[in-house]
């Protein structure tokens, strides 16, 4: 098993709240890490229950009598967003179990990411549940050894696990396939208004040649045949689904005109390669996609454990200045920072321009590999995997 960043703060929130939810696509390892949880607590009690099973649907018929009677251990609940209803019950169960003097998690929830789960449980759980988001392998859980082939093998199949470890490449491409399809015949449907799936796969193809341009809804509907709105729906789904990022423009002072509309990336480099019928490394690094493809996969992984007080955003003038990523944290930090697929990078003119006008305290511009280095005018060149890794900071599992 990989060692998930995400796993010492889980640990963490199970130990403070009633509920927590563990939110992210599917495949992605939320049950896998549930699990892994469960079996560590040194014979704590646990019970797990997967909603799309009908054996264990059929325990719940009685909810109330089922669950209460699981006091005083932990009830991890697979697949909840096909159980609404249960979210008032696990309420009355947590307020029952408080006044008792109970104390820690629970239950686990574990869901696909739908706009019902965070819904429902928002309302019904509110002031008892924490979120985190499960999100696909990360080059600090996976690039063991620091190589080049790490961070390429994750760019090209992308993070979800059973995609990055398949045995070749020929069987990460046919799994993408199979997942997409997955998705566009059972879960969208499930979770969203109804779609056909050539449609939606129309859709998905564009968006995956659209990597990192900025929104234009009325465009992308023209060309699949649907309404602007309804084309705003679907792109909203994708986006609960944790399948779409829609990064905002940043949002300062400024005397410029800057871009108002958002940029679009598909989030997982590997699916983005498999809409695009991209099987292997050598087809991908002579695609016109390859340039917004590494841009899209560099941003996703300087995010991905982005701490919360953390904002992110692009800056994009109408006169052509433009930052790629703008990460404003804690103590006024303004970090601007440039991609470039190059070994032997220069930030474009509109750069610094931009840095300028954001008032920018830190430039970069990331490349693939190398030795971090001065630019001049307070820029530096530095490797992707070493600025993911002094964002990530102590968040890194240990190895």
């Amino acid at each position: 098993m990989l060692p998930r960043i995400l796993a010492s703060r889980l640990q963490r929130a199970l130990a403070r709240s009633p509920v927590v939810a563990l939110v992210g696509p599917r495949q992605v390892g939320k049950t896998t890490l549930a699990l892994a949880h469960a079996e560590a607590q040194g014979g704590k009690p646990s019970l797990y229950l997967d909603l799309e099973l009908d054996s264990d649907l059929g325990k719940l018929r009685d909810a109330e009598d089922y669950l209460g009677r699981r006091a005083g251990s932990l009830t991890i609940l697979d697949e909840v967003q096909r159980r609404p209803e249960l979210f008032p019950l696990l309420r009355s169960l947590v307020d029952r179990r408080l006044r008792a003097g109970e104390r820690g998690a629970q239950f686990l929830v574990l869901g696909s990411a739908s706009r019902d789960l965070l819904r429902q449980s928002s309302e019904s759980l509110a002031g008892r549940i924490e979120y985190l988001e499960l999100a696909p392998l990360s080059l600090v859980e996976v690039a063991s050894s620091g190589t080049r082939e790490d961070m390429e093998r994750l760019w090209l199949r992308g993070g979800f696990p059973p995609s990055f470890l398949a045995s070749d490449e020929e069987a990460s491409f046919t799994w993408r396939g199979q997942f997409l399809a997955t998705y566009l015949e059972r879960d969208i449907p499930q979770l969203g208004p109804r779609i056909p799936a050539e449609q939606m796969r129309r859709l998905l193809s564009m968006l995956a040649l659209s990597q990192g341009e900025t929104l234009n809804a009325s465009k992308l509907a023209a060309s699949i045949g649907l309404s602007g709105q309804t084309v705003r729906r679907y792109l909203d789904l994708l986006v609960d689904l944790y399948l779409l990022r829609e990064l905002v423009p940043w949002a300062g002072n400024s005397r410029k005109r800057l871009v108002r509309a958002p940029k679009i990336y598909l989030r997982d480099s590997g699916l983005v390669h498999r809409l695009a019928g991209i099987a292997d490394l050598e087809g991908l690094l002579g695609h016109p996609l390859c340039g917004h493809s590494w841009e899209g996969f560099a941003i996703e992984q300087l995010l991905v454990h982005l701490p919360e007080p953390w904002s992110a955003s692009f800056y994009r003038t109408s006169a052509g200045a433009e930052i790629d990523l703008v990460l404003e944290g804690p103590s006024s930090r303004i970090v601007a920072i440039e991609i470039k697929r190059s070994l032997s990078p220069t930030p474009r003119k509109g750069f610094a321009f931009g840095c300028e006008d954001i008032g920018a305290t830190e430039r970069y511009v990331v490349m693939p590999e190398g030795e971090e280095h001065s630019l001049g005018s307070g820029t530096r060149a530095i490797p992707l995997p070493e600025l993911v890794q002094r964002l990530v900071g102590d968040a890194a599992p240990p190895r």
